[in-house]
This record gives C-alpha cells, structure tokens and sequence, in this order.
C-alpha cells in the first residue's frame, strides 16, 4: 500500500490522473527504480568531483571587447517612425 500512496502523491504532483491499472503498472516500475537507486548509493564516490554536465563545454562565443561609440556611425532616433528635435515622439499619455 505504501507504494501506490507514493504513486497518488507523485501524480498529484505532476497533475496527472492514473487510473488504477496505470497505478499498478507504474508502482511496480518505481519500485525498479527504487531498488537501482539503493545499488547506485552503495558506489563510493568520495573521489568523484560533482558535476553540473558531463560533457566539458566550451563557450563558443567570441570575446566581450568593448569598442568606442557603436553607434557612431548610425542614429536609431532617425529610424523611429516619430521623431522631433533629437527626441522620440510618442502618443501623449493622461
């Protein structure tokens, strides 16, 4: 019984309604599961540096380099389709 509570609980938690077979059938899988996991703890990993992926990844992304004035050469204020003095032109808001 312990088993099939642990299954309603994690349902819930997922939102998912399980019929009863489906209890049934994925209680004998948890306990799989479960029995796998104990066999895994049992490993003594104290030499195993924790890991948040385990295929090294490279940033693949050029450097950050700053540069001086980006936008010398361009005037975004031109672009906007209301413009007036230097300033953006937007509708008045009361």
């Amino acid at each position: 019984m312990t088993k099939n509570v642990d299954i309603e609980h994690m349902a819930k938690l997922a939102r998912l309604k399980l019929t009863p077979d489906e209890k049934e059938r994925l209680s004998d899988q948890m306990g799989t599961i479960l029995e796998y996991i104990e066999k895994l703890n049992e490993l003594n990993t104290d030499e195993v540096e924790p890991t948040a992926h385990v295929l090294g990844l490279n940033n693949v992304f050029r450097e950050d380099e700053p540069i001086e004035k980006p936008l010398a050469d361009h005037n975004p204020i031109s672009d906007s389709p209301a413009h007036k003095k230097g300033h953006y032109e937007v509708p008045q808001i009361l």
